[in-house]
């Protein structure tokens, strides 16, 4: 069974083409970039053959999603003989609001939901159903599953997700916590528990998705019960170029000060803030560890706020899930920053937490255990990936419809 999973941004197209038997196997991967820019760029990766990259006009997502198919059925770099060989599209959609607590198969009223679901997503959800329509046009009755960063959050209690803001707010426009990385910090809760042995419903799991975007979730019995982002994936952890949680106050008062109009105070809580905003030097972590190793102050304040902060969050969710027996690190920074690591973990013993440095340094994009054998809780560095996620989720949705083509 071929699988193609896609993540449509408003400019781009992520893609990676699966087979799935027993297992899942990428058998192609590619990126489109630049939609409706001058000189787009397609680049496609299959597996065992030499990369190819194309430079064109690509001016909207249903010719640039026609481009990856044509690569996926070249005969020199493609890895299907036919397009009829997909017997099934996933779709990752950023925000399935309070209507999708798990991914579905997508029909026209799953259609209106995502579009209605847009005003809390503008910059994602319109390219997401933008991706979903080009494939109806292109290869029409293929069975397309959409997969939300939103659903796995939506078991968490009312009590966590609500604002204090006058209730009819929520009743109006749904103004309340929704939470993303659902995908990931799913994937990466059940990865680990494996890894240990044990079912991640019988574990208290703290997972830190730890990127350019970050959150933190507190898992319990399998179901999130708190997380770190919002209404919005502003809120929650310093990132890199977005404030985290910040006193609402400063917000009105920057604004009257620097006569910031909406737009302006959203640009700089998201692209202007974080440790970016911090330092002046990047967004990368890397960047400003070299910075901090040169003895730049504000680079070494940079990451140690980054690192208190997700240590509060610890501490927060430790007493929401009443004990921790994991917590896993993830993402891009979580896998690879083993100084990040280190320093949110340093000084937890009296939580349970004997983090064993000899093992985490150096170690970097694999799964690995990083905890001492007499900690109480087991911490853990695990590679997550999403689009596996997705492809599995397609999977049994259009087996169990009885959707595959055989």
């Amino acid at each position: 069974m071929v699988i193609l999973v896609l993540n449509c941004g408003s400019s781009s197209i992520k893609y990676q083409v699966f087979k799935v038997e027993n297992g899942a196997d990428v058998i192609a991967k590619g990126l489109v970039e630049r939609i409706g820019l001058n000189d787009s760029i397609l680049t496609h990766k299959p597996s065992g053959k030499e990369p190819y990259k194309t430079i064109t006009d690509i001016p909207d997502h249903t010719v640039g999603i026609n481009l990856v198919i044509e690569a996926l059925t070249h005969k020199q770099w493609g890895v299907i003989s036919d397009v009829r060989e997909i017997v099934a599209v996933g779709h990752r959609v950023a925000h399935g609001g309070e209507n999708f607590t798990e991914s579905v198969l997508i029909d026209s009223k799953v259609k209106k939901d995502i579009e209605r679901c847009g005003e809390l997503a503008p910059l994602h959800n319109p390219a997401n159903l933008k991706g979903i329509l080009s494939v109806e046009k292109l290869v029409p009755g293929v069975p397309q599953v959409a997969v939300f960063d939103t659903s796995f959050h939506q078991t968490m209690p009312d009590y966590a997700y609500m604002y204090a803001i006058p209730y009819e707010y929520y009743k109006k426009y749904k103004i309340r916590k929704y939470g993303f990385h659902g995908t990931s910090h799913k994937f990466v809760a059940k990865k680990a528990a494996g890894i240990m042995g044990k079912d991640y419903k019988d574990l208290k799991i703290i997972t830190c998705h730890l990127g350019n975007g970050a959150s933190l979730a507190a898992i319990k019995e399998g179901k999130s019960i708190d997380t770190s982002m919002g209404f919005t994936p502003v809120d929650g952890l310093i990132m890199g170029t977005r404030t985290g949680e910040i006193d609402p106050g400063v917000l009105i008062y920057i604004a009257d000060k620097e006569d910031l109009n909406v737009q302006g105070v959203s640009n700089m809580i998201n692209k202007k803030s974080g440790v970016m905003g911090i330092s002046n030097i990047s967004s990368d972590m890397r960047d400003l560890e070299l910075a901090a190793a040169s003895g730049n102050k504000r680079a070494i304040l940079a990451l140690e706020m980054y690192a208190y902060k997700v240590k509060k969050f610890i501490g927060a969710y430790i007493a929401a899930l009443s004990g921790l027996d994991l917590l896993v690190f993830t993402g891009g920074v979580g896998e690879n920053d083993f100084n990040v690591r280190k320093a949110i973990c340093s000084d937890m013993e009296y939580l349970g937490i004997e983090f064993d440095s000899e093992t985490n340094d150096g170690k970097k994009n694999q799964d690995i255990i990083i905890s001492k054998p007499s900690s109480n809780v087991t911490v853990m560095v695990v590679t997550t990936n999403e689009e596996l996620v997705i492809a599995t989720d397609t999977k049994n949705i259009v087996t169990s419809m009885n959707k595959v083509i055989t």
